[in-house]
């Protein structure tokens, strides 16, 4: 079964890479201390030198808590009992399908991420595909020259998802949903309804996904410059097998459900002072590492799958990028 194979092929890949999986986790680090050094102050701000600052140092004080939720503004509102452990990551999935929309600061400091990701991704596609190290040079100079591409075609994807949550998640859930429950006496076949148009979007965000996911990887693998022809091409792609592309999405999807099945077992909940604390980040953070790796897994996989797919799975069309590329080069390796 070649979807199988090629997720085996692509973990071997995502392994054989230490230094992406180390850069892309302390990128995603370096990218959310603006935000945690915005909310400490606000904390430190209205806690001052009271009482209540001793009580939050040793314990959850759920009395300010409410408090400082009543009173701050920007982010500070952020800072509710969903942040804590798991249920941070089933309100990241609530608002997600329910096209809930993130304050300012939160946006910003997504907009900078997806930015520096829609860099780095060109040349984490180019070391998996190439399946031998490129070196520090070579990672960026394949980064810089597909940044421009990856640009355009995120702004086509942000078309896309737009639509999506702007139009056709209004159309189910404002509605659809409406009139399909509109005369139902039992609760639970109103949820059930709604259980199912969340499946019908959710299918369509993963269709969605997939195609941008593979216009990527035929924009590197052969060195398309045309991101409308990418797109075309890895629709055509997806429609010639789509029992593969979404059978290896679907064991991605299964390891993904596990690591996040273990993470609700284990998340830190509130409270607790000292070591405790320390261990809960400690937890958090192999977390972060593991959902960060599955990321790399979709790319990598779906590189193989196509590699091997088109029988040249160790072939890219653009020659190994190294600097700076002229005779120069020479004079400085003999120096």
């Amino acid at each position: 079964m070649r979807s199988l194979s090629s997720w085996r092929d692509g973990w071997r890949r995502v392994f054989a890479a230490p230094a992406v999986i180390a850069g892309v986790f302390v990128t995603t680090l370096l990218a959310a201390v603006p935000l945690a050094v915005t909310l400490r102050g606000q904390i430190e701000t209205h806690l001052g030198r009271s009482l209540m600052a001793d009580q939050a140092a040793d314990a959850v004080n759920w009395d300010w808590w409410q408090e400082f939720t009543s009173q701050t503004s920007g982010l500070g509102t952020t800072l509710t009992p969903s942040v804590i452990g798991f249920a941070a990551t089933l309100d990241n999935v609530s608002s997600l399908l329910d096209g809930q929309r993130e304050i300012v600061p939160v946006i910003a400091a997504l907009a900078t991420y997806l930015l520096v990701w829609t860099f780095l991704s060109g040349g984490i596609l180019d070391r998996y595909a190439r399946q031998r190290p490129t070196r520090a040079h070579g990672f960026f100079a394949a980064a810089g020259v597909f940044f421009g591409r990856f640009l355009r075609l995120g702004a086509l994807a942000g078309l896309v998802y737009w639509l999506l949550f702007t139009y056709v998640h209004a159309w189910l859930f404002s509605d659809l949903y409406p009139r399909l429950t509109r005369d139902l006496a039992v609760e639970r076949t109103a949820l059930l309804w709604r259980a199912g148009l969340y499946v019908v979007f959710g299918a369509l965000l993963v269709a969605t996904n997939a195609i941008f996911d593979y216009a990527k990887v035929r924009t590197v693998v052969e060195d398309r410059r045309s991101v409308v022809g990418s797109v075309a091409a890895a629709l055509g792609f997806i429609g010639r097998q789509p029992g593969r592309v979404f059978g290896l999405y679907a064991l991605n999807t299964l390891i993904f459900v596990l690591v996040i099945a273990v993470w609700a077992a284990v998340a830190p909940g509130a409270g607790g002072a000292g070591l405790s604390i320390w261990l809960g980040f400690g937890v958090s953070q192999a977390y972060v590492l593991a959902r960060l790796a599955m990321k790399l897994q979709f790319l990598a996989s779906q590189t193989a799958l196509f590699q091997a797919s088109l029988a040249h799975a160790t072939y890219t069309a653009a020659p190994l990028l190294v600097w700076p590329e002229s005779p120069a080069a020479e004079s400085i390796r003999s120096v």
